[in-house]
């Protein structure tokens, strides 16, 4: 009687299992930054090309007079934001989204600078006769997005995604530079196009940028 096959599956190696880890990092953080990495890439074009990418900035203006109740909110004040009443009057009558943020109160003057992605607005307001001027500019959505590269204006929340976004990154190139030092044996042109990755920007930087 023969003896019976063993047909129990291998046990993994430590290696394998290393290697089985590094590939599921390197699809994990690819997947996560796919879509930033293809929107700072066209950014970054149109960054670079800025100068010849017509736009048409389009400036909005608002002049109204406050009442004289919205008016004494804002007396014997000198710091912090406008008050919630002349917000939300704002918002209802002339459709301006005013945040909560501290404004610069000099006496007779309140202003009030809204800095933003893909343009720019402020508001000030005469302390004395009440009157309001606003002013916002946009100058398209190419601005817009690269601002949102730069990171200008963007708020603390976009200030963490940059972040993390760039860690993302930074786990997807180096387990993938980890899967060519594991795959280059295999794979003749692996170092000679590493090497001209290395070798390309270090020429235009040393010939062209002085």
């Amino acid at each position: 009687m023969s003896d019976p096959v063993n047909t129990a599956p291998a046990r993994p190696t430590a290696k394998s299992i290393s290697l089985n880890l590094l590939r599921q990092w390197h699809w994990v953080s690819s997947a996560l930054c796919l879509v930033g990495m293809i929107l700072f890439a066209v950014t970054g074009i149109t960054l670079n090309n800025a100068a010849h990418i017509p736009a048409e900035p389009v400036v909005t203006t608002v002049e109204t007079e406050l009442s004289p109740g919205l008016l004494s909110l804002m007396e014997d004040r000198d710091e912090g934001p406008l008050p919630l009443a002349v917000r939300e009057w704002l918002r209802q009558n002339h459709d301006l989204d005013i945040p909560a943020s501290d404004a610069e109160w000099d006496g007779s003057e309140v202003y009030l600078g809204l800095p933003r992605p893909g343009g720019d607005a402020w508001l000030s307001i005469d302390l004395e006769y009440g009157e309001l001027m606003y002013e916002r500019t946009d100058r398209g959505t190419v601005s817009f997005l690269n601002d949102l590269h730069k990171g200008r204006n963007t708020g603390t929340a976009w200030s963490w995604f940059l972040d993390v976004f760039s860690i993302t990154c930074l786990v997807f190139s180096l387990s993938g530079m980890w899967l060519l030092v594991r795959y280059a044996r295999t794979r003749p042109g692996t170092w000679p196009m590493v090497t001209l990755g290395v070798v390309i920007p270090l020429l235009v930087i040393v010939l062209s940028i002085h």
